[in-house]
């Protein structure tokens, strides 16, 4: 990218959200996706002050979503205005409450950011502020600020590099959101017809009184291809439930990935049901199961609600944080989607076709599902509780990173008083004392909280033995593990990252590529870097790498670190630190090619392993506190 040029003179200040170096001039430069102020005192870093002042500006936020939902719009709050079933508001399905900032709302990270610069500003008096951005929204709240404070505003709007956007879908981002809505209703049906009716007789005649509600991925390959239900979330769990001669319901929610279809998703299900060794023991179906015309039929009345609801409200409420601070160009499109687009019809489609699930479903003693606060949870909770079935828990079932906003709420959304309020499960079962510390911190009532062994990680009860359990240049090359995101963004900025540093490493290091199982990496794609890609799982890879070298988001860094191998992970700092490793001692953030290898170079040096697992995790395989927790629900005998 060519650096941009300002033609300005007697600037202030200069906020530089783009890469490469700034130009020189005379004003303060403030860094909007930089850690790096070469230890000038006339640059600022805004993703350091995040990170200096992260507690309090999260709770600034969670609060500022919580008095949204409570404002007041003719008379009516607005969690009021959205109530889409008697006790269920629509307001927690939507983007703004979700605040899923990691995939579907990355404007949440410049909302955050803006709120350590107005911070950091208060008080002081700029003449001109120079902003080089290419987000025109962001570009809109900080001419407000100047307006408000009374300070000059330039805007060098600059050319951020395209992703890789089909020209399909371009076309359809550029039509209205209510032609969105229905166009991607259609698409669903046609691409997930094959899967209507898969399973519903084996749940309809269920014996079961155990539900799990899970996703149709991660499922160990190998029992696939024998028509055997594994699945890495839930580890030997339900072999566990089988061998105690107890049935359970699984439903699936698909996910598109490069491995699966619908097509193949709906032959798992049948082998999975005539699996003879658990005949009669589970039944599986998916939510897509549950597709018909009176479904659609549904799914448009919800819709059409919706949008009237939208135009009774006739605009966007202000979403003003202050009088100088107006975040509504950054979220107005998340808005409209939620009321009338593509994200409004998904959301209702999930409602009609989880209560459909759950009306069919004989009565239940205990429900597990995923937990991530991810819209269809909300819609399954109410619908579990109206159709009168018991205990529903909640599993998060990974780690809880800090600044994944979807975990945390302002902690007035936990009080159980009034109408329309949070949808909460009666229980979360946190995998460790790491996950415990996170909801605790986030205000989470206490009470509601139980500790369990965590599934997807049993396999670090038996230490993870290294060929090479010290490290020294004398024994071999250096083997890096590379740990894939599962968003393709993601995943591209590490291995351009390590395509360069690449060409400095010693020429025999080995690099291995485990990608995530939603975003495939291919070779030809980084003809400069010699690797190898496999899709083996974690927990074999790790004893045979000297070094794991990990996105910015995955949890699969977190394997590495319990298992001893150090970890370097990209530092993004055009977003928030969303690394599940994040204030961890041991761990190289690196954002340069010279900064990754010199983390990679360290790894020549002697370490042995040191695992770290009790940081973490609860491990046992037994699952003493599983099958405790089902025995307080009537299901298990201690």
């Amino acid at each position: 990218m060519d650096k941009p040029v300002l033609y300005l003179k007697n600037i202030n200040i200069l906020i530089w959200d783009s890469d490469g170096d700034t130009p020189a001039g005379d004003w303060l430069v403030v860094l909007w996706r930089s850690y790096d102020t070469g230890g000038s005192n006339n640059v600022i870093s805004i993703p350091k002050m995040v990170e200096d002042n992260a507690e309090s500006l999260r709770t600034q936020y969670l609060k500022w979503i919580y008095k949204l939902g409570e404002k007041k719009i003719k008379e009516k709050r607005i969690v009021d205005h959205l109530e889409i079933r008697p006790g269920l508001s629509y307001w927690w399905m939507t983007l703004l409450a979700e605040k899923f900032n990691y995939a579907k709302s990355p404007q949440i990270d410049d909302a955050i950011k803006l709120l350590a610069f107005e911070k950091w500003a208060r008080g002081k008096r700029f003449k001109t502020l120079a902003l080089t951005t290419g987000k025109a929204g962001f570009a809109k709240v900080l001419k407000f600020w100047c307006f408000k404070t009374g300070t000059n505003f330039q805007w060098q709007l600059i050319q951020e590099e395209a992703g890789s956007v089909s020209l399909p879908k371009k076309l359809y981002q550029s039509i209205p959101h209510l032609s969105q809505a229905c166009i991607s209703l259609v698409w669903h049906l046609i691409q997930s017809w094959p899967l209507s009716g898969v399973g519903l007789k084996e749940w309809r005649t269920t014996k079961s009184q155990v539900t799990f509600i899970s996703y149709f991925l991660n499922l160990v390959p190998e029992a696939l291809k024998k028509g055997r239900f594994e699945s890495r979330y839930w580890a030997h769990l339900p072999d566990d439930l089988v061998r105690g001669g107890f049935c359970t319901n699984w439903l699936q929610l698909y996910v598109k990935s490069a491995h699966s279809s619908q097509t193949k998703a709906a032959k798992a299900i049948r082998d999975f049901n005539n699996d003879k060794t658990r005949k009669g023991s589970e039944s599986h179906t998916t939510l897509d199961s549950f597709l018909s015309l009176e479904v659609v039929l549904k799914t448009l009345r919800d819709w059409s609600y919706l949008v009237l609801v939208c135009l009774r409200l006739s605009k966007l409420p202000s979403l003003a944080i202050n009088e100088s601070l107006d975040f509504t160009p950054l979220f107005q499109t998340d808005w409209n989607c939620s009321l009338k687009g593509q994200t409004a019809m998904s959301n209702v489609l999930y409602l009609n076709l989880i209560e459909e699930a759950m009306k069919l479903l004989p009565k239940q003693c205990i429900g597990v599902y995923l937990q991530e606060n991810q819209p269809w949870e909300f819609a399954l909770i109410h619908a579990w509780r109206v159709a009168g079935h018991a205990r529903l828990i909640g599993i998060p079932h990974s780690s809880v990173r800090f600044w994944d906003l979807r975990y945390f709420f302002y902690p007035r959304s936990y009080q159980r008083k009034g109408q329309n309020i949070l949808p909460m499960p009666d229980q979360v079962a946190v995998n460790g004392s790491a996950m415990m510390t996170e909801y605790l911190r986030g205000r989470y009532p206490s009470a509601q909280l139980v500790e369990v062994e965590a599934l997807r990680y049993l396999y670090l009860e038996k230490k993870t033995t290294a060929r090479r359990p010290t490290r020294k240049r004398s024994l071999g090359p250096l083997r890096v593990l590379v740990l894939g995101d599962y968003l393709p963004s993601n995943t591209h900025q590490m291995m351009l990252l390590l395509e360069k540093a690449f060409q400095s490493l010693p020429a025999d290091t080995k690099i291995i590529v485990k990608p995530h199982p939603n975003c495939p990496v291919r070779t030809e794609d980084y003809p400069s870097l010699r690797m190898s890609v496999t899709m083996g799982s974690v927990s074999k890879l790790l004893p045979d790498c000297d070094v794991a070298y990990s996105s910015a988001v995955t949890s699969a860094a977190v394997d590495a670190y319990c298992a001893g191998v150090p970890v370097v992970s990209v530092r993004a700092p055009k977003t928030l630190n969303l690394s599940p490793l994040r204030s961890t001692k041991g761990v190289h953030f690196v954002s340069t090619p010279k900064e990754l290898k010199q983390a990679l170079d360290k790894t020549f040096a002697t370490s042995p392993r040191i695992h770290r697992k009790k940081l973490f995790f609860r491990i046992d395989k037994n699952l003493y506190r599983w099958k405790k927790l089902f025995a307080k629900n009537s299901i298990l005998e201690k």
